[in-house]
């Protein structure tokens, strides 16, 4: 596979090898020793040594920050900003899934703007701004299924109450992404299908949520149809590597796409991580069959459009969600909540956190606390 080079608007290089231009990147851009931040199981990865030992051997002085594990916390953001200033990096390499992106942006700006990681939560009236003074950050993922790397948030959770909290800014885009297929073949076969299903619904959700935005809606579109035509393969064939590249593809289209918006299947999600520790992209695998089948009445033509990108004979609405409950048992994600290991005595917990979440305001149907209350009726059975 060649390399290919575009901007979207974060410079991206895109095919296997990709990883082999980020030391000269580096040397570029005039950043001497970076930060490299990742997660406690990509650090112990072969490639990650082999990604620190390039940067060390192209002349380089890297040094480690692995402090990230689950659903990442404010204090490991701090924990990170420590290590930053006691290497004197001048610059942050954020390596692995969505949790080591998110943390590695929230340390680019603790490292350079101060007060709490919190003050700068999106939608607080007094937040006060975040400028350009942030240091170089790019981006290296391991993943396909966040999208962090092409993303311009953060969602980092309270340590006391582990609710997400986003930050936002142009300025936390990722001034350039490595993204190698190669990286992400060690993935296994669970991680694979819960980040793969991660991808699928930034772009379903993209495509329904309510406000105008044709550009994103071509962009999910297209980036659902790569996803469904890869992710099994990806989850049967771990060194497909076309199959690991279309994910990857996949993954970024959704995250350009949702700056249009999300909807409530991610606020199910959001709720799961905060009240059950479910992994992100798992509680969007778990919810989103059961979840979308609210939304059919309300956007039965764009289903149709959502059944015709994945391939279906069938355009039914409820066949495409039927299409998502198949998919799950093919790729071994489980179909209910009570497959997943959550406790059914979490329900109106689940439904408060769900409903008080932003991401369903964009959602193409209103939806009140009853209504999640059914939705997670329908997910626990």
């Amino acid at each position: 596979m060649s390399i290919t080079r575009f901007s979207f608007p974060t410079d991206i290089h895109f095919g296997t090898g990709a990883i082999d231009l980020l030391a000269p990147h580096l040397h570029e851009v005039g950043i001497r020793r970076p930060l490299v931040v990742t997660d406690r199981g990509v650090a112990t990865l072969p490639v990650f040594a082999e990604l620190v030992t390039a940067l060390g051997e192209a002349g380089l002085a890297p040094g480690t920050f692995d402090g990230v594990w689950g659903n990442p916390l404010a204090s490991q953001v701090t924990a990170g900003v420590a290590a930053y200033r006691a290497h004197d990096a001048d610059g942050i390499v954020g390596v692995g899934g969505g949790a080591s992106l998110d943390v590695a942006k929230a340390v680019a700006l603790l490292a350079s703007h101060p007060g709490a990681l919190f003050d700068y939560e999106d939608g607080l009236p007094d937040a006060p701004p975040i400028t350009d003074a942030v240091p170089w950050f790019v981006a290296v993922p391991t993943t396909a299924g966040t999208g962090s790397e092409v993303g311009r948030s953060a969602v980092i959770g309270d340590d006391e109450t582990h609710v997400k909290r986003i930050i936002f800014s142009p300025h936390l885009l990722a001034r350039a992404v490595f993204a190698d297929p190669v990286l992400t073949v060690g993935l296994p076969a669970d991680i694979t299908a819960a980040t793969g299903m991660d991808a699928l619904t930034h772009n379903i959700e993209a495509y329904l949520a309510k406000d105008y935005h044709p550009i994103c809606d071509g962009i999910a579109l297209e980036g659902l149809r790569i996803g469904a035509a890869n992710l099994a393969r990806a989850v049967r064939e771990p060194h497909d590597l076309e199959a690991r590249a279309g994910m990857l593809m996949s993954s970024m289209m959704g995250a350009i796409a949702f700056q249009k918006g999300l909807g409530l299947v991610h606020s199910t999600a959001h709720a799961l991580g905060t009240a059950a520790d479910l992994h992100h992209g798992l509680a969007n695998g778990v919810m989103i069959d059961h979840a979308l089948a609210f939304n059919v009445e309300a956007a039965p033509a764009r289903f149709v459009q959502l059944a015709t990108a994945v391939g279906l004979a069938d355009t039914r609405p409820e066949a495409f969600v039927e299409w998502l409950a198949d998919l799950k048992a093919e790729i071994g994600v489980p179909r209910s909540l009570v497959a997943a290991g959550v406790d059914v005595e979490a329900w109106e917990t689940l439904s408060e956190l769900a409903f008080a979440d932003t991401c369903h305001l964009n959602n193409p149907r209103p939806v009140g606390l009853e209504d999640f209350r059914v939705i997670f009726t329908r997910a626990f059975s």
